[in-house]
């Protein structure tokens, strides 16, 4: 179960407390992720290869060539 904790000042969530490698994050970027839980779904779906939008995975200028 994800528990709130505080870091400097700031309050965290760890979606995974107890495990090795913990996932937490605060405030702000728990509201991004709202913000683009769309696109985050749909990365998911894709397994990576899109994030919703008609843009390869990469982004702009990205290709499958080094040079």
């Amino acid at each position: 179960m994800p528990e709130i904790s505080e870091y400097k000042g700031n309050k965290l969530i760890c979606l995974n407390p107890g495990s090795k490698f913990t996932f937490s994050f605060g405030l702000s970027k728990a509201k991004m992720i709202l913000e683009n839980l769309d696109a985050i779904k749909k990365f998911v779906d894709t397994n990576g290869e899109s994030c919703g939008d008609d843009a390869p995975a990469g982004g702009e200028g990205s290709s499958a060539e080094p040079f």
